[in-house]
């Protein structure tokens, strides 16, 4: 009998070959894991053959786009990793307005793909993140109040499901599965392809950020926070606190000069200590934060989601949860808006949950010395537990070493029900568990 190894298309490492290092090297640099066996998938058939290579040999998978996923669950410890990355490409259809984008593509080619054609569809601010597992949790970026999310652009999944059958999930086929996938992250099977609908857009953006004395936060934070509920859906509201200030603002994409609308309510809540305010285009927004997030540093983040920002939840994003009331030391937080088109998907139509957020909070510490790691990762969950009580949940795709009890806060209980049913129903034996896990009903 043939060894089914021989027959990929893509190439096999193990520990000691060359390039085995940099093929399980992860985003976050505390993640050290070595598997066993590393298959690169160039074709669909490969990555159906992994799958039963894995489960013939009773080894955990692990899969791997972007490979951002925070504690690294996609480079299995003495497991083996379906690397997609060689499985990479996108397809534009500018006529239907769609892209048919490989599991291994990253989010930069795809914008850089639809872009010359005028199109987009909403991708993260990091353009080295892989587009299956940012699409698979949900899918947040600058698009997201005027198109909705990743997930919501979703046309179609190629996916090998966990006895390496390659199955199609659309609205007409498989749609629980199609359900599933829109939010409810790695757990079903390997997306081999998306079909993205693409939307028209102004290739253009505007970056406005004001920033304010810490003392005038309180004052300032109300009167932005009052200001967004009215904010066109091109703008998405942003905000962050350091030791000595907050800086309020919004990025917007299309037309600059209406963006600037919105710059006199802004100063009119103080006397900004300075100010940003700079034009772009999308390509460029869509990259200007891939040096910060580059792959390699020491990472730990909290992120919750909140459907109010009463005041006192601003009080303790001023304060950072710090008993005297000052966070100085203390990592700063952030605000981010959601709203406009991804409050009116309805709640039934995907596995993402909680389509009232109004803000998303995160907290995100970064460093490169081993020995801060249970420093950095103590006052980052600080920083974040004085959120905590104003929050309805987190973002699936936010989530690091939460556990199940993460999961139940991404999810309500009904959709966490049924997406167990889909998982029992396509993955009963939960072969696809190195992630955030959804365990099958009973």
């Amino acid at each position: 009998m043939s060894d089914p190894i021989d027959g990929l298309d893509g190439g096999v490492l193990r520990p000691g070959d060359p390039g085995y290092d940099d093929a399980r090297a992860a985003w976050n640099g505390m993640v050290d894991h070595r598997p066993r066996m590393i298959i690169g998938c160039a074709s669909v058939g490969d990555v159906a053959a992994a799958v039963r290579i894995a489960r013939d040999a009773g080894l955990e998978i692990g899969v791997r786009c972007g490979g951002h996923a925070a504690f690294g669950p996609a480079v299995p410890e003495n497991g083996l990793l379906i690397d997609l990355r060689p499985l990479h490409g996108v397809l534009v259809d500018p006529a239907r307005r769609t892209a048919k984008v490989k599991g291994g593509t990253l989010l930069g080619a795809l914008d850089r793909a639809s872009l010359p054609h005028g199109l987009a569809t909403t991708g993260g601010s990091v353009s080295h993140t892989g587009v299956g597992g940012f699409t698979l949790g949900g899918g947040m970026g600058w698009l997201g109040r005027q198109f909705g999310l990743a997930c919501d652009n979703v046309l179609s999944f190629e996916v090998v499901t966990a006895t390496g059958q390659v199955v199609r999930a659309s609205r007409t086929e498989h749609p629980d599965l199609y359900w599933a996938l829109r939010g409810g992250g790695g757990n079903f099977g390997v997306v081999t392809e998306f079909e993205f609908r693409l939307r028209e857009i102004d290739p253009r953006a505007l970056v406005a950020e004001l920033t304010f004395p810490l003392d005038d936060g309180l004052q300032v934070l109300r009167g932005w926070r009052d200001l967004n509920v009215m904010a066109p859906r091109q703008a998405t509201f942003t905000a962050g606190v350091s030791d000595t200030e907050v800086t309020v603002g919004y990025v917007w994409v299309g037309e600059p000069d209406q963006g600037k609308g919105l710059l006199p309510e802004l100063r009119g809540l103080g006397r900004p200590a300075r100010e940003r305010v700079f034009e772009a285009t999308y390509h460029e927004l869509q990259t200007m934060d891939d040096e910060a997030d580059r792959h390699g540093l020491r990472q730990y983040s909290k992120d919750h989601l909140l459907s109010a920002l009463p005041d006192a939840a601003i009080e303790a994003f001023l304060s950072k949860g710090a008993a005297n009331g000052s966070g100085a030391g203390l990592p700063g937080g952030w605000l981010e808006a959601y709203g406009g088109a991804i409050a009116e998907v309805p709640d039934e139509e995907t596995a993402f949950g909680h389509r009232q957020t109004l803000f998303e909070f995160g907290v995100r510490s970064s460093w490169t010395d081993p020995a801060e790691d249970a420093d950095r990762i103590a006052v980052t969950k600080q920083v974040a537990a004085a959120i905590e009580p104003f929050a309805d949940g987190v973002y699936v795709n936010m989530l690091s070493d939460d556990g199940a009890d993460g999961v139940r806060r991404a999810y309500p209980p009904a959709k966490l029900a049924r997406l167990a049913e889909v998982k029992r129903a396509y993955d009963p034996d939960n072969v696809f568990h190195l992630n955030q896990n959804i365990e099958p009903a009973p």
